[in-house]
């Protein structure tokens, strides 16, 4: 560890809890989550009703709501990518809907670039290739009939110009789709943004030529018009996507002018928009890399829950790298904040964009309460004595109940002060637990949870999880590989022969809990709690169920040497050999210390007495803690 690092440990330790933490939790975080009216709509389609989507695509359509009609027929394509039968049943009931017709159009394109993938062209395979291009090609007549049908519609051209990108199409071909859109809205950002990637130096453009287009479309637009967050995406698109940016630089004015740019257009919109949560995470990425920590803590709190694909899969997992960086921006500000002084909302700044000081914090806490409500439980397999000796020094406080057969149930306990390890968990809390209660043991632990309508579930096996699953009503099915994996671990974790059935049930968004529930039932553990999901701490009416108290370090490390675990202890049974041995061997020690007490030489009493009182102490903790 780097001498910086060390002496900056004791800020972080100090501040680390209270810097960032009007932040929504991390499991609340999604991908892309579609607004409330869309959610509900894909709700309906995955299970067969595509009248509300029918009815939000021809409210956009007749309101010429252009920007909402791309986001939707975009979110309505992916939903349609693994379960395209509602849209198939549209289409034969209504061929000319040209509502129907675009998101086919957009499945298509999709399922094209499904099959390529986001990889370089040098690493992509030439069987992806041919598929790629035939897909692309069945793309185009239904992308044309999408623009027949509704003449004054430019989300047609904005899937004509992602279709040349990837269709491989000359300059003048872009520029006659490029004139076909702006004519029906100079404005749509849909648009700038589907001609900003075909310009950009990875596809058919350069850094020089993507900035100017940016930058030209910026300057024309109207204040708080996305427009003016282009030269944002050229910005990411230059430090973060291209290879060498060194072989055709850009000048870091225009870098630094783009991030102020963005920063003045997060003003316009309340925290936690949705219409403003792709810019402003391509905001933050910036910013982080410009090491301007308040500023991107203050965005992250405008972002709220609502992280977008990219530019996060520019580095990873998206969800993985949006919290693992904003874990990372609160402890770079904790590190710089003074040890002693008492830390800020934002380490020292003032109101960040998009916000109007506390309120603006309170928005996006409303935000995510709105969309979250998340609760969380662990199933562990092991009694509960086991558990607690395992969760000593875990760093929060727990709940743990029997749970037959054998095992326990344990919830994470509401504590006023939490414990500077819990502050500082990158995951909930519980999951974190588990994490630390499982290394070493033999036995898994399944941790589930509830976070508004998503259902979900982690599974823990030696201090790493090993599994992972959501339900999501909003979400495409899951694809079945993926379904299959988790299913085989789950099996093989609990001892089930034949994973099927549990590949059924993880394929699926339809009646979450239901599915949460019978996964539970399939895997042999014992049923949910009632209450679970609906109320906080439902534990605490279950018989036999105790409280682990938190503990810090040293206390765990002693508390793990005796069998006093906790107040009220957990009970620890004790086999009947145990007990015969003791009292036996204080039958015996006991006359000896006597006896040795009425010989000359005193010391020789010493040890047998202090065996014996260490035995009945040992006997009188067992049996007043006896359950």
């Amino acid at each position: 560890m780097h001498l910086r690092s060390l002496l900056s440990m004791p800020r972080m330790l100090r501040h680390g809890s209270s810097l960032g933490a009007d932040l929504p939790p991390d499991e609340a975080v999604t991908v892309d989550a579609p607004d409330g009216p869309m959610a509900d709509a894909l709700a309906a389609v995955h299970a067969g009703d595509r009248g509300p989507a029918a009815a939000l695509l021809a409210g956009t359509r007749e309101r010429a709501e252009w920007e909402r009609r791309s986001t939707y027929v975009t979110q309505l394509a992916a939903a349609a990518l693994h379960s395209p039968g509602w849209l198939d049943d549209w289409l034969a009931e209504s061929p000319e809907d040209p509502d129907a017709v675009l998101v086919k159009a957009e499945l298509c394109v999709h399922q094209a670039w499904e099959i390529r993938s986001a990889a370089r062209a040098r690493d992509v395979a030439p069987e992806q290739f041919q598929a790629f291009f035939a897909l692309l090609g069945d793309a185009v007549p239904v992308a044309s009939a999408a623009a027949r049908l509704n003449p004054t519609d430019p989300v047609p051209w904005q899937i004509a110009l992602t279709h040349a990108r990837g269709s491989q199409a000359p300059r003048e071909v872009f520029d006659a789709y490029w004139a076909e859109a702006v004519a029906r809205s100079p404005h749509h950002y849909g648009c700038h943004a589907a001609a900003l990637q075909y310009l950009s130096e990875k596809w058919y453009g350069s850094h020089g030529e993507m900035f100017a287009f940016a930058e030209r479309a910026a300057e024309s637009a109207l204040p708080g018009s996305k427009l003016h967050a282009l030269p944002l995406l050229a910005a990411v698109e230059y430090v973060v996507v291209s290879d060498d940016p060194r072989q055709s630089p850009v000048e870091r004015a225009r870098i630094d002018a783009a991030v102020e740019r963005g920063l003045e257009l997060s003003t316009w919109y309340e925290p936690g928009d949705p219409d403003a949560a792709d810019f402003r995470n391509h905001l933050v990425l910036m910013l982080i890399l410009h090491e301007r920590w308040a500023e991107a803590l203050d965005v992250f709190r405008a972002i709220g829950v609502r992280a977008r694909t990219y530019p996060w899969a520019y580095l990873g997992e998206p969800r993985t790298e949006f919290v693992e960086l904003r874990s990372g921006v609160r402890m770079q500000l904790a590190s710089r904040t003074p040890l002693f002084s008492r830390a800020g909302r934002a380490g020292g700044s003032g109101p960040g964009p998009g916000s109007a000081g506390s309120a603006g914090s309170a928005a996006v806490s409303g935000d995510a309460r709105a969309l979250s409500s998340p609760r969380s439980l662990a199933i562990a397999g092991a009694p509960p004595h086991e558990v607690a000796e395992a969760a000593l020094m875990c760093g929060v406080s727990l709940r743990i109940a029997p749970a037959p057969p054998g095992m326990s149930y344990v919830e994470l306990v509401p504590d006023p002060s939490p414990g500077r390890r819990a502050a500082l968990a990158r995951d909930d809390r519980l999951t974190a637990a588990a994490d630390s209660f499982t290394t070493g043991e033999k036995w898994a632990a399944l941790v589930l949870r509830r976070t508004g309508p998503r259902y979900g579930l982690t599974l823990l096996q030696k201090g790493r999880e090993t599994a992972a699953h959501q339900w999501d009503p909003a979400a495409p099915v899951t694809d079945h590989a993926v379904a299959a994996t988790t299913a085989q671990a789950l099996a093989a974790a609990f001892s089930v022969r034949d994973a099927r059935p549990l590949v059924t049930l993880l394929r699926g968004a339809d009646s979450p809990a239901r599915r949460q529930a019978d996964l539970v039932a399939a895997l042999g553990l014992p049923p949910l709690p009632a209450g679970f999901g609906e109320h906080d701490e439902v534990l605490r009416t279950v018989p036999g169920a105790q409280l682990l108290a938190r503990r810090g370090v040293l206390r765990g490390i002693r508390d793990s040497l005796s069998t006093d675990l906790g107040t009220p202890a957990i009970p620890v049974p004790r086999p009947r050999r145990w007990w015969r041995l003791r009292v036996a061997a204080l039958a015996v020690l006991v006359p000896a210390s006597a006896y040795a007490w009425t010989t000359p030489d005193c010391y020789r009493a010493t040890i047998p007495t202090l065996a014996s009182l260490f035995l009945a102490s040992q006997l009188r903790t067992a049996w007043r803690g006896r359950g």
